[in-house]
């Protein structure tokens, strides 16, 4: 009965680490990875459960350690730490590792910050940069279609600044002058 108690324990005591979202405050780290394609709605329960089980075991030596993650539209894998979190070379290769799993699983990109994710009507657009700037030349798209940011680095970024018309962020240099 010790045993069991002595293991209940052990496990909930890693649990603090994943932390509700809303908890951490405006200055918390983000990362951010743009998927490829959307998730699939069969693939969302399993895709929750190996984010959760990432969290919280990521940085299991460190009992200060918080973080949570988002994922938002189907499409975008968030990565939260409470502000002030110390993060090793090896906590961000664990990441990086975590996340080239998630692209193996699923068959999709995650790790290419050349690309380009904008709203079209209510769906999110993945496209490279190259292609992107053929349908600004194209008019396709234009200075007001909404585009996210997947450079920012801040949850206030992120809650204000993610989303915004391309001519409010720096891709506004791909516009015709």
């Amino acid at each position: 009965m010790l045993s069991v108690l002595l293991c209940i324990f052990a496990h909930l005591k890693h649990l603090h680490m994943l932390v509700a979202y809303e908890t951490l405050s405006e200055a918390s780290k983000i990362w951010m990875y743009p998927s490829s394609r959307k998730f699939y709605p069969q693939e969302m329960e399993a895709l929750h459960e190996k984010l959760t089980e990432f969290i919280t075991n990521w940085k299991t030596e460190d009992p200060d350690f918080s973080a949570s993650y988002q994922l938002l539209h189907n499409r975008f894998v968030v990565f939260v730490t409470a502000e002030g979190a110390v993060l090793s070379n090896a906590d961000i290769d664990a990441q990086v590792s975590f996340v080239l799993t998630l692209q193996n699983t699923y068959d999709v990109v995650l790790i290419d910050k050349m690309n380009v994710c904008f709203k079209q009507g209510i769906h999110v657009q993945y496209k490279d940069l190259k292609e992107f700037k053929k349908l600004l030349k194209n008019r396709a798209v234009t200075a007001k279609t909404i585009v996210f940011d997947n450079l920012i680095h801040t949850k206030e970024e992120l809650e204000n600044f993610w989303e915004l018309p391309i001519e409010d962020t720096w891709y506004n240099r791909f516009l015709k002058k």
